[in-house]
């Protein structure tokens, strides 16, 4: 799994540069190295954890009126990484996220709701395995600003958690053990930590195929 601490040290500097305002809606696009899609699931009496390690997606974000903002986002199933190699293979499989029948799960904001100081609710529909349930997300903005003076480039940075019933969606299997208990819960926790960027135009210099790389 990736590591929290290169998340954690953009999101400080992110915070840090959050004085900056924005009299526009900013659209930007999330940047997947610096960012998490992550869920944990009752296995027998603890909590297992796991990430998706592709995905994409953008954010229209309107720091004047939040709730004219919006985001869309679409993970890769087959990316499932929860560092065990049989599990990651059963969970692309039938049984759970069936990956080769439904490539990619996705999120639509159709509501955002300021609630204080710098949260809010996002809800929005996810699909998953051909399924479309209405979900909330509990949502932070952690804060926006320019992070390179010279390219003018801008990164915003938020976090979200939600919770959903993995059965609303089809995944149903288990095991029930001796004493009448499953082996799985049936919620699922889901923690989001975004990192966007700008879309930015690109405008290619003679002789080269493309923009610069953006920042590391």
């Amino acid at each position: 799994m990736r590591s929290a601490r290169p998340l954690l040290a953009s999101l400080l500097t992110l915070a840090v540069a959050a004085s900056v305002g924005f009299a526009e809606p900013v659209a930007l696009k999330i940047d997947p190295g610096h960012s998490q899609v992550g869920f944990n699931v009752r296995h027998f009496f603890t909590r297992v954890p796991g990430n998706f390690n592709e995905f994409s997606g953008r954010i229209l974000y309107d720091e004047k009126n939040v709730a004219n903002s919006s985001v869309e986002v679409e993970v890769k199933t087959s990316s499932v990484d929860t560092n065990h190699e049989r599990r990651d293979n059963h969970l692309r499989s039938p049984d759970f996220f069936a990956a080769d029948s439904f490539p990619a799960m996705t999120f639509k904001s159709t509501k955002i709701t300021p609630v204080e100081g710098n949260k809010f609710k996002i809800e929005g529909n996810l699909t998953m395995r051909g399924v479309t349930r209405p979900v909330t997300l509990d949502a932070s903005f952690l804060g926006m600003g320019v992070v390179d003076s010279k390219s003018g480039m801008v990164r915003g940075g938020w976090e979200a958690t939600t919770t959903v019933n993995r059965k609303d969606y089809g995944i149903l299997w288990n095991r029930v053990l001796d004493q009448g208990s499953t082996m799985l819960g049936d919620d699922v926790n889901i923690t989001l930590a975004v990192e966007a960027m700008k879309e930015m135009p690109t405008t290619a210099k003679p002789g080269m195929s493309g923009p610069k790389a953006e920042n590391k």
